[in-house]
């Protein structure tokens, strides 16, 4: 069976080199995202923005990676998750570029929402060609490790803003976001196309010599392919055809709601308090560069925290693991907002970037296992697409909020009920995933 020997695979250099390419996007996109919160501070004062064209800056990328997220999912059940996961790189590194000759407050906004959609586009396409390569004993700790790269990006977003922004400009910022775009090239070199995708698709020779080539590359003694394969053989899935209803069948209608209603909570609550996090440090009455040398520091707890995240994972489970990250994210989010001293911003800022990018890398493993191959990447697209309508009116909403003189105790009460929330619905709908194959995830066994 095909899909036996891709399991069989000893974890070796294409696994570590496949999280690299993978995770180096990631880390690409959590850079743009985090550039342009250290700019708004700096963009609002040389713009005269007012805290609603702030929130509704943060607020169109997200707009476009809810589009990005659904329409890059579907395409890449498709086409392939190889060429969407490279068209989406080129998409939002261009667009990141063009912010930096942004003439105008609209034009500014045009291009987020492009930068948006490019990155909303690329994320869940190259967590479901991870997971689908991953072995399944070490599935969890890959994809979290993965996400663990968009805190490598958050602090490399940080350190571009601490020396650059103040000696050149928010500009030169955005221009070194745009770079990204010369690593598709290497995308195109590394990178194969996913077996259980080409299976789906009947291109079997292309899956079997995929696996040949494995086999070689990691030492395991190679034995030819049968010339004609029977469907069993194959490993072929006998699942719908990928469309939209297919996740709404009984098999997957609660699967969908669980994870539809923890992405909504997850993003909603991370970019209602990470986009305006500098801001917020801001107005606590640091300069510019000590807000960025504090944000810096928060960010930093990230690693810890999805290193932690990756180990549990496999340990205690999916389910458990990310039900207890939000729930502690949602006790660090409450603390963090009634911060009295800078020494408290400082302890509960980090204790919560570590809970929650920690849940953050736990979804991103478990929302493509409980989809079948043939519509995984739309599964995916689709829970990160409606979790960006969360993302999409938390920074409005924050930003109507300060305007209208709301304390920061009350704004981070509430993001913290909403972690509680989807803590307790993971908790009580979510199915457990660890050390099973995707096959039998999704039969339930």
């Amino acid at each position: 069976m095909l899909l036996e020997r891709l399991e069989k695979l000893p974890v070796g250099s294409f696994h570590y080199k496949l999280l690299i390419i993978t995770g180096l996007g990631w880390m690409f996109d959590s850079m743009d995202t985090g550039i342009i919160s250290f700019v708004l501070p700096v963009l609002a004062k040389e713009w005269g923005l007012t805290s609603e064209q702030v929130g509704w800056i943060g607020s169109v990328g997200l707009i476009g990676m809810a589009l990005g997220a659904v329409l890059a999912g579907t395409i890449a059940d498709k086409l392939g998750r190889k060429k969407v996961f490279a068209a989406t790189v080129i998409l939002y590194s261009v667009s990141t570029g063009l912010c930096a000759v942004a003439w105008s407050y609209e034009s500014l906004l045009f291009f987020r929402f492009l930068v948006g959609f490019g990155l909303g586009g690329e994320l869940p396409v190259a967590a479901t060609l991870m997971s689908e390569y991953a072995p399944s004993h070490l599935r969890g700790r890959f994809i979290v490790l993965l996400e663990s790269f968009w805190g490598v990006g958050w602090l490399v977003a940080a350190l571009i803003s601490y020396v650059i922004i103040p000696k050149f400009g928010w500009q030169v910022a955005f221009l070194i976001g745009a770079l990204p775009a010369l690593y598709v090239f290497a995308i195109r070199l590394h990178m194969p196309e996913s077996v259980r995708y080409l299976i789906s698709q009947k291109k079997i020779d292309e899956a079997k010599q995929i696996i040949l080539d494995l086999e070689v590359m990691t030492g395991v003694k190679s034995e030819p392919f049968a010339k004609d394969l029977s469907a069993a053989e194959v490993g072929s899935e006998k699942t719908a055809k990928p469309k939209f209803s297919s996740l709404w069948t009984p098999q997957f209608r609660t699967r969908t709601i669980m994870l539809w209603l923890a992405w909504f909570g997850i993003v909603y609550s991370y970019y209602g308090i990470f986009m305006w996090l500098p801001s917020i440090v801001f107005s606590q009455g640091f300069e510019v560069v000590k807000t960025f040398e504090y944000v810096l520091i928060m960010t930093a707890a990230q690693l810890p925290g999805y290193f932690a995240a990756a180990w549990l994972v496999d340990k205690i489970g999916r389910r458990y693991t990310l039900s207890s990250f939000l729930l502690m994210s949602g006790v660090c989010s409450y603390f963090f907002g009634n911060s009295a001293t800078a020494n408290e911003l400082l302890m509960w800022g980090a204790a919560m970037s570590f809970f929650n990018l920690g849940a953050w890398g736990v979804i991103y493993t478990y929302t493509p296992e409980l989809y079948p191959t043939s519509i995984r990447a739309l599964g995916s697209g689709w829970a990160a697409g409606f979790g960006r309508i969360g993302g999409m009116l938390a920074p409005m909403l924050v930003g109507v909020l300060l305007a209208n003189g709301a304390p920061m105790d009350l704004i981070f009460a509430m993001f913290g009920s909403v972690f509680v929330v989807i803590s307790a619905i993971v908790l009580g709908l979510g199915i457990e995933s660890k050390q099973k194959s995707l096959e039998q995830i999704e039969l339930g066994s």
